[in-house]
């Protein structure tokens, strides 16, 4: 049975000007993604302690709707906007889960 999607991809912004772009950056790629056929949404999360750290996570009905988008011509142009603000002080600047229970 098909189960719903997170995907976490962390940005990071130095100063008010990075955070101007990002929330800019957020915007045209939302605009891009609005119509992708298995996207439920998104939203972009700054982290409440450290000013500098933010992530978008985006709903997924699925993982094969998340895997047909990724590996779609157009993926690496949708995103592209938001690809200067990876944060890789993680080590990996995205992470994917299936949901396991909500309420």
């Amino acid at each position: 049975m098909p189960t719903e999607l997170r995907v976490l991809v962390y940005q990071v912004a130095r100063d008010d000007t990075e955070l101007a772009a990002v929330r800019a950056a957020y915007t045209q790629v939302s605009e891009r993604l609005q119509d992708v056929p298995g996207m439920l949404g998104n939203e972009l999360l700054h982290h409440a302690h450290d000013p500098t750290s933010l992530v978008v996570v985006s709903r997924w009905a699925d993982l094969a709707a998340f895997n047909a988008w990724e590996a779609g011509p157009g993926h690496r142009d949708d995103t592209a906007p938001l690809r200067p603000y990876r944060d890789n002080r993680l080590g990996n600047p995205f992470a994917i889960y299936t949901v396991d229970a909500a309420y």
